[in-house]
């Protein structure tokens, strides 16, 4: 068997090789209105749907199949894992094929019609379909399987193709303001939902609530068959498919893009900071602070940092990302810092929001980055590599260092009768311990002069 080469040094065709890839420009690239209309459009409801999976799902299984926790753990391991996979697999397929517009069309189609079919999945249904003895069982597996290929198709959609489509039709010069456009989809989408069709939870209209998303889903992907268009520049990758798959995980390949694994570490570390607190927010919030109107903190919150995060987009196109990561990161460092302290609603609000818009500010440089350093003939390859360094390992590890805290603060109250644990203030230092590692390879990129702004 043939030695497979590493990945080349990324150039891509707008790309001046001189090694100015991150250099500020006077004359940023504009978009097409077009372009804009297909980012806004297939960001926002991508993430609309990652939010019904990641929040509503869980409630939807707890409130209507079963409350063991076990179950909800299992579905969001599985899901986690089978969207990764998805994403190597279908990000190298769409590198091969040459072709992005019908994977997100057909992608993005499918995945609304499966996330509709959650509506029709319940014990009662099964029960009239198939009477067995443990139909609650029944049950649970089919929700985790439907899970899974909701969670493929979803993955295959939006973070293979969709996010590898918005690499080939960016540029260096303008990534910095669709970076920071697409940073606050996932709070934008989460406003949406909970303004929309939250009622439609709380009232226990399943079927009414997920017909509408998989709808709207589905209505997205139709549009953009007519809104994408594969770009004219896109380098076909002709390598072996299987070998492609597993490529960006061989040693010779990082070797031989530092640049991109520099970048891809940096987006982990803040990862893993965001998911040691994130998962508990709205329990500390009800819980330990005792915040009554915690949806009106979120909206204030959430608001205020989508717009300072639009706002920085032309800013990191003229200082240079690599230059804005570490400023972004003292802020949003500052905000766990504030978080950690603060007590009543208004001090919450100006806290989270200078949290909230740190977080932004340091995902937007950090997706840029990674989109200039992906070689030209693999970026749907490169968005699986985001997934493992952007995902899948931050959940894997920044949830359970939360958990850890929490259970070392021994905090608890009581639910009708029953001892619950709480999330302390803790988990917001934990958070500053971990984003502080970010420093690292920052600072690499800087010192070994990949992606130099003064070149």
């Amino acid at each position: 068997m043939s030695v497979p080469h590493p990945l080349p040094p990324p150039a891509p065709p707008n790309v001046d090789v001189s090694g100015a890839a991150d250099a500020p420009t006077d004359d940023p690239a504009r978009l097409r209105s077009r372009t804009w209309v297909a980012v806004v459009l297939l960001g926002l409801v991508g993430q609309m749907a990652w939010t019904v999976e990641n929040i509503y799902l869980n409630l939807f299984v707890y409130d209507t199949v079963t409350d063991d926790p076990t179950v909800i753990a299992t579905m969001v391991a599985a899901s986690a894992v089978t969207a990764t996979v998805a994403t190597l697999l279908l990000g190298a397929l769409s590198d091969r094929t040459g072709r992005r517009r019908v994977f997100v069309a057909g992608g993005y189609l499918l995945w609304g019609i499966c996330t509709a079919a959650f509506g029709f999945l319940t014990v009662g249904a099964l029960d009239g379909i198939a009477p067995v003895a443990n139909v609650v069982l029944l049950t649970v597996l089919a929700v985790i399987a439907l899970d899974c290929l909701m969670s493929f198709l979803g993955s295959g959609a939006n973070d293979a193709a969709f996010q590898a489509w918005v690499t080939d039709v960016t540029r260096p010069a303008n990534r910095g303001r669709v970076e920071a456009v697409l940073a606050i989809m996932p709070l934008l989408s989460m406003l949406v939902i909970f303004g929309g069709f939250d009622g439609l939870a709380r009232a226990g209209d399943w079927r009414t609530f997920f017909l509408i998303i998989g709808a709207v889903m589905a209505v997205a992907g139709v549009a953009a068959w007519f809104l994408v268009e594969d770009s004219p520049t896109l380098v076909r990758n002709d390598a072996g498919y299987l070998r492609s798959v597993v490529h960006g995980l061989r040693p010779s390949a990082m070797r031989a893009n530092p640049g991109l694994y520099l970048a891809l570490t940096a987006w982990s570390v803040w990862g893993i900071s965001t998911q040691v607190f994130l998962p508990y927010l709205v329990i500390y919030l009800q819980r330990y602070l005792k915040v009554d109107g915690y949806a009106v903190v979120l909206a204030v919150v959430l608001v205020t940092a989508s717009v300072l995060s639009v706002l920085s987009g032309r800013v990191i196109d003229r200082v240079g990302k690599i230059r804005f990561v570490l400023p972004a990161a003292a802020v949003y460092g500052t905000g766990l810092l504030l978080m950690f302290l603060a007590r009543g609603m208004l001090p919450v609000i100006g806290a989270g929001i200078v949290m909230m818009s740190g977080f932004m500010l340091v995902l937007a440089p950090l997706g840029a980055l990674v989109r200039d350093y992906s070689p030209p003939q693999r970026a749907g390859h490169v968005q699986g590599l985001r997934m493992v360094f952007a995902i899948l390992i931050p959940m894997l590890i920044g949830p359970y260092l939360g958990a850890a805290v929490i259970s070392n603060a021994d905090e608890t109250y009581q639910d009708l009768g029953v001892v619950r644990q709480v999330p302390t203030p803790g988990i917001f230092l934990m958070a500053l311990a971990v984003l502080a590692l970010i420093v690292v390879p920052v600072l690499a990129l800087r010192r070994h002069g990949v992606g130099r702004e003064d070149a």
